[in-house]
């Protein structure tokens, strides 16, 4: 059976040197576990870093958290709520990005039910065109929230590199700090937090280029992977196995390279050419006990084995090419491999693979 570890050195060690980074600029962070999926050991894992807010994209992982974490570990909804869930955002989460003045609103009624008061971080449009309201709306839409009972804007913040691939710059940072001191200057009130800051946004930090105004970073990726997600390179200084798949070796035979028959589209609708060249070829073939339904090749870097060759998978199943086996790989084996970021939720989103805690 395949299976996911998570190393807790590994991730302790990644975040204090995120830790340390931060405090040397006088930034606050956030860790984001939305990668986690919820699974409640993996949750504990991160509250034992010591870290005091917690971010998450669904309100039940939001849940587990406040079961778990002491009492001042803050927990924010970082995506606008449907209003159909706003009594358990203002159940479990003390903070929500938010957006539209409807969904403020009900929140701040159902905070007076609930007897609290909820924190607001409003999310500004810079142009990756995900959530956020248009800057030139920006005056007249805090205007209107801020005379709302129950509610506290703490916040303002954006969203790069999440839908479109639009990059931070100096200069999308800069008009965020800039909101922050016109709405402060218009209506005399302070908001603490410009959080611009995510994995994203690491690297302008590194080669201080990030304007002094960003004081506030949420963090996943960079924290369990070590990345340099800019210039797609590892951080020498990080870790980037805290997650490692392990999927098992069920059949190794040598089969021809060309498939034999009539061939269609397959039920992922996919249809492949024939190479010509390669009649009467043969190969060794591995397969392994993950599929499509766990996760897409794509996604997936063989560790210590630059000859293997992804040749597709169905739903349980992905073939792999492992070419003359000069690794000597035999039914039963396990053979690792390291993960990209959607490639690892999609395998914490699933049942069927286990999760170890290692270290």
């Amino acid at each position: 059976m395949a299976y996911l570890t998570f190393d807790r050195s590994k991730l302790k060690h990644n975040y204090d040197y995120l830790n340390r980074l931060f405090k040397s600029h006088g930034i606050e962070w956030a860790i984001v576990t939305k990668l986690l999926c919820g699974h409640e050991g993996l949750l504990q894992e991160v509250i034992d870093l010591g870290i005091k807010e917690i971010c998450d994209a669904r309100i039940s992982n939001l849940k587990t958290i406040k079961e778990q974490a002491p009492d001042d570990v803050q927990t924010v909804y970082i995506k606008p709520p449907a209003k159909k869930i706003i009594p358990e955002v203002v159940k479990y989460a003390d903070a929500s990005f938010n957006s539209e003045y409807k969904t403020i609103k009900a929140i701040s009624e159902e905070a007076g039910r609930q007897g609290k008061t909820h924190k607001i971080i409003i999310m500004i449009e810079l142009g990756d065109l995900r959530e956020g309201i248009m800057g030139e709306d920006l005056m007249d839409f805090y205007g209107s929230i801020f005379k709302l009972p129950n509610i506290k804007v703490t916040g303002i913040g954006s969203n790069l590199n999440c839908l479109h691939g639009v990059m931070p710059s100096q200069d999308k940072l800069i008009q965020l700090s800039l909101y922050k001191q016109l709405i402060e200057a218009k209506f005399g009130r302070q908001i603490p937090w410009v959080t611009g800051g995510t994995s994203v946004v690491i690297p302008l930090l590194q080669t201080h280029q990030l304007p002094q105004g960003i004081n506030h970073f949420r963090v996943g990726e960079t924290l369990y992977f070590g990345t340099d997600i800019v210039n797609h390179c590892d951080i020498q200084e990080m870790e980037q196995d805290v997650i490692t798949l392990y999927a098992q070796i069920i059949e190794i035979s040598e089969k021809p390279m060309v498939p034999i028959g009539e061939m269609e589209a397959n039920p992922q609708g996919e249809t492949f050419e024939v190479d010509e060249t390669l009649y009467g070829k043969t190969t060794n073939r591995a397969i392994l006990d993950v599929g499509t339904l766990d996760i897409s090749a794509d996604y997936l870097i063989p560790i210590k084995d630059e000859e293997m060759e992804f040749v597709g998978a169905s739903s349980d199943m992905l073939v792999i090419d492992i070419h003359d086996n000069k690794k000597g790989y035999k039914v039963g084996d396990y053979i690792p491999f390291h993960l990209k970021y959607m490639g690892a939720l999609t395998l914490f989103n699933s049942y069927y693979i286990e999760k170890r805690i290692i270290n």
